[in-house]
């Protein structure tokens, strides 16, 4: 599995480029609610192992208003160098690799507790 260019981005962690991508629509459990927010990350050039990253909250176009955050390049390099230290290797071969984050690694990569939003429902 590989993470399309199109629709990604690029972002250097410690001198290693490496592409990330959270799906473009929720899927239906998303949107309701039911899953948290993910998205996936890979070495930017040549074949790696992807590794799927699980946040404790929803995505922000979630239907029914539950806690979110934005994703932003910060919280991914956090969580590249969080996975590298848990045992990740991107340029081994085999296939995707998980990883829950939890509240506590989020305080953690942040220097503080997370600063959800709620945002309104969307009926």
């Amino acid at each position: 599995m590989a993470i399309p260019r199109k629709g990604s981005r690029l972002i250097t962690v410690d001198g290693v480029a490496y592409r990330w991508r959270i799906r473009r629509k929720p899927t239906y459990d998303q949107g309701n609610g039911w899953s948290p927010l993910t998205f996936a990350v890979q070495p930017a050039e040549g074949p790696g192992r992807v590794l799927l990253v699980s946040l404790p909250f929803v995505r922000p176009d979630a239907w029914l208003g539950e806690r979110t955050m934005a994703v932003r390049p910060a919280l991914v390099a956090a969580v590249v160098r969080m996975a590298l230290g848990r045992g990740w290797g991107p340029w081994q071969a085999g296939p995707a690799v998980g990883l829950d984050v939890t509240e506590d690694d989020l305080t953690e990569m942040l220097g503080g507790p997370p600063a959800y939003e709620v945002p309104f429902a969307r009926w």
